[in-house]
């Protein structure tokens, strides 16, 4: 890894098909992201065929014949390793991590388990199903509940001590027997670092605002939904140890292209001063209120910049 941006590459691909929309729960944060990297890449020089993604996707790239896809896919089949392997059958070079890393890191207590063994600091947590979460406190209070296989905060719930209506929440968040990691809370600072290439960029804290309790989906997506502090605000041994880690968890994961890694840090008075890596997204956000921009924007690149490189970056047996 690296301190130093990469050159932004020239351009050898022509057609760009971005992938977006899809299947899941962040399917329409998935079409912002697309809509923004298409007018980006169209900006660059490229031409760009648009593609919400489907079922059907095998058989309209069949049509299309991009020389290269940008994956701007969110969640389940664009960020778990099926829209990959595809990809991979098919022998269109694709943007962004391959099969197993995606697979990988999606799952969060498998990627909690290599990143520990890499040396990179993970919570405490327990993997029970909705129904076990609901009927007792798989770990005491306070926890965080959160499917284990999802993006974007979605289906999160944090139970704090004396929480009353904790079981109703959880319950009410999905079926029964789907699988959830309950993970040990910490309080304190939400930052983020991401890596492009062998680049590690700098560090975001993000603070919540319209007095929302943590880093959720609106404080993610809606306009005013958080605060950005680039570079944030934290002891400098700190920061140097959140850029280590992020590297180190890329590079654990096998990730490519870019990812961002996500951490809390308690500076509470009184509390612990630990730091713990929560999760690496291996498809960051590309929407107007995005991290990965913005830290690509501190460190010189444009949008446009930032989507060829992305694209030049692209490659089969990632």
């Amino acid at each position: 890894m690296t301190d130093k941006l990469p050159a932004p590459p020239p351009r050898t691909f022509a057609h760009v098909a971005v992938l977006m929309g899809g299947l899941s729960a962040e399917r329409e944060i998935s079409l912002k992201s697309g809509a923004a990297v298409a007018a980006a890449l169209e900006g660059e020089g490229y031409r760009v065929t648009r593609l919400d993604v489907g079922r059907d996707v095998a058989a309209r790239l069949a049509e299309i014949r991009p020389d290269v896809c940008f994956n701007a896919l969110h969640g389940r089949f664009g960020e778990d390793g099926c829209i990959q392997g595809i990809l991979e059958t098919m022998g269109i070079p694709y943007t962004h991590s391959g099969v197993l890393s995606s697979a990988l890191a999606m799952h969060k207590e498998h990627a909690k388990t290599v990143m520990r063994d890499a040396g990179v600091p993970v919570a405490e947590a327990r993997l029970v199903t909705r129904e076990e979460a609901a009927a007792s406190h798989a770990l005491p209070p306070p926890y965080v509940v959160k499917p284990v296989d999802e993006g974007s905060s979605v289906g999160v719930v944090i139970v704090h001590p004396g929480t009353n209506d904790w079981a109703r929440l959880i319950r009410e968040g999905g079926p029964a027997d789907q699988v959830l990691m309950v993970e040990r809370f910490i309080p304190g600072r939400e930052l983020t670092c991401a890596v492009i290439g062998d680049f590690v960029t700098e560090v975001i804290e993000i603070v919540p605002e319209k007095g929302l309790a943590f880093y959720d989906f609106e404080a993610k997506y809606a306009p005013g939904g958080s605060r950005h502090e680039l570079p944030a605000e934290i002891l400098p041994d700190v920061y140097q140890l959140v850029r280590k880690y992020t590297g180190k968890a890329h590079a654990s994961l096998g990730c490519r292209g870019v990812s961002r890694a996500d951490f809390r840090f308690d500076d509470t008075a009184g509390g612990t001063g630990e730091l713990v890596c929560l999760e690496v997204n291996t498809q960051p956000g590309m929407t107007g209120t995005s991290l990965v921009p913005e830290l690509a924007a501190y460190a010189g690149w444009s949008f446009g910049e930032l989507a060829r490189w992305i694209v030049e970056d692209a490659s089969c047996s990632r």
